[in-house]
């Protein structure tokens, strides 16, 4: 089976798996997305939507954010890792919105990843789930599974986007990037399958017989 069979397999078994994908981040609109991503580096969307869902209801526009200020950000996002420069980052891009485009989330690449600890991860999703725009957005877990399944080398997670975006057509991507993610969280899981148990892994890869190691982002 070769890459191309490899992944019609893939988006064939996701589909079935996952006819929908509600985006996992839990927010009021396009800015508290973008918020939400940048606080997802490095913790789970659990623990992001936890906190957030007690600052959505008073805080969601950069004008909020601003009037807080970085201590006070601080303080409501103290759970999270990394808090300080994260509140950091909060504050400084929320200002820059403000400032640049006029209190609204910008809608291209460019100005989306100039903004403070908004990188093009994090500019994929706002691209790809808020304003349907084809993207690929590549996580440490996407960066994986590919490698799992045989989809790319692991080299980066530029060339993991590269290598899928070249796979898969570019229609089905905004909603592929979710289902990989939910299927990785709940089957292809990264100290229990090791490339060897899950459906899309055994499918892949029927004569299998070792765990597969695979590249760090």
């Amino acid at each position: 089976m070769n890459q191309n069979e490899r992944a019609k397999l893939i988006l064939k078994i996701l589909n079935q798996i996952y006819p929908k994908t509600p985006i996992p981040l839990k927010h009021k609109n396009t800015f508290t997305l973008l918020i939400s991503v940048a606080l997802s580096a490095q913790t789970t969307d659990v623990n992001v939507n936890n906190v957030t869902k007690n600052i959505y209801t008073k805080y969601y526009r950069p004008e909020h954010f601003v009037k807080l200020g970085r201590k006070k950000i601080e303080k409501l996002i103290k759970s999270i890792g990394l808090f300080r420069n994260k509140a950091k980052s909060v504050y400084l891009l929320s200002k820059q919105i403000i400032k640049k485009h006029n209190g609204k989330v910008p809608k291209n690449f460019k100005d989306l990843e100039s903004l403070q600890g908004v990188g093009h991860k994090t500019a994929s999703v706002i691209m790809s789930q808020k304003f349907g725009i084809p993207a690929f957005p590549v996580d440490t877990h996407i960066h994986r599974l590919a490698q799992r399944w045989g989809l790319t080398n692991g080299k980066n997670v530029i060339q993991t986007e590269n290598d899928l975006k070249r796979l898969f057509p570019r229609k089905n991507w905004n909603k592929l990037h979710l289902q990989i993610i939910y299927y990785g969280r709940e089957y292809c899981k990264a100290r229990e399958c090791y490339g060897v148990t899950c459906k899309i892994c055994t499918s892949c890869y029927p004569d299998r017989k070792k765990p597969i190691k695979t590249k760090k982002a």
